[in-house]
């Protein structure tokens, strides 16, 4: 599947989404079940450093653990998604030094095909990334209450599916550029940060955010929305301001 049929598939599933509701009697198969210990467990934690997840074979993904990390002091946790026919490479470079000043962990998945399962249909994206997040709990020291997912286009899409799915996990959701918003039960109350291009081609801003926000809004999130003027991607002041986002609530 090409890039334009990416497209079309995000605009179909934008023509059809639901305002979050709240859960369900049924479980919605993009609930992630692992979890964080209350009480981190003193010893040893993963080295300083950029180190692959060693889980996904070819398609796998980073973590990154800044300098100072011990098991005793748990740092807030930040969910990487890159975009459509791309991989953690490509949007890790935004984050690298960034983390590291703000004493962030960062996951950075892969998705199993060449983009998320949201738009391909299927699971298995979900299931990847809650294996990489409980491995992630068993070696780094993560703050329960400071887990936050963020994404670019394709990945915005979902960081936004998976964040209101799971909200009672992820307190905090940042979007660069979505393009739609699937159907999602609404668990807890996460905070969310929007930016998107008034130039961008690839996923229109009439058609998207601004489709987007006022759906959030009228469902009861709190939202911080953000225009810019340039295209589909990320410049460095929109991440900047995101990140700052994020500082500021995690103190």
């Amino acid at each position: 599947m090409n890039r334009r049929a990416f497209i079309a598939t995000g605009l179909s599933i934008a023509a059809t989404a639901c305002v979050p509701t709240a859960g369900s009697q049924t479980v919605s198969p993009r609930r992630i079940k692992s979890r964080p210990p209350k009480t981190p467990t003193a010893g040893k934690v993963l080295p300083a450093g950029l180190q692959g997840l060693g889980l996904g074979g070819l398609r796998d993904g980073y973590l990154y653990v800044p300098e100072g990390h011990t098991a005793e002091r748990p740092l807030p946790l930040l969910v990487l998604l890159h975009g459509a026919t791309g991989s953690a490479t490509n949007f890790f470079g935004l984050y690298g030094k960034r983390a590291e000043d703000a004493k962030f962990i960062i996951l950075a998945p892969d998705s199993r095909g060449s983009t998320w399962d949201i738009a391909l249909g299927g699971y298995d994206d979900v299931a990847f990334i809650d294996r990489a997040l409980a491995s992630v709990f068993q070696k780094c020291a993560i703050h329960p209450q400071k887990i936050a997912i963020a994404g670019h286009s394709d990945g915005a899409s979902y960081a936004l599916t998976l964040g209101l799915t799971n909200g009672d996990l992820f307190d905090h959701i940042v979007a660069y550029s979505p393009g739609f918003l699937g159907g999602v039960e609404q668990h807890g109350t996460p905070k969310i940060f929007v930016a998107h291009g008034t130039e961008d081609t690839i996923l229109p801003i009439d058609n998207a955010s601004r489709r987007i926000v006022p759906q959030l809004r009228r469902a009861g999130y709190d939202v911080d929305y953000r225009e810019f003027r340039g295209g589909h991607r990320t410049p460095p002041e929109i991440a900047d301001a995101g990140m700052s986002w994020l500082r500021a609530a995690y103190g």
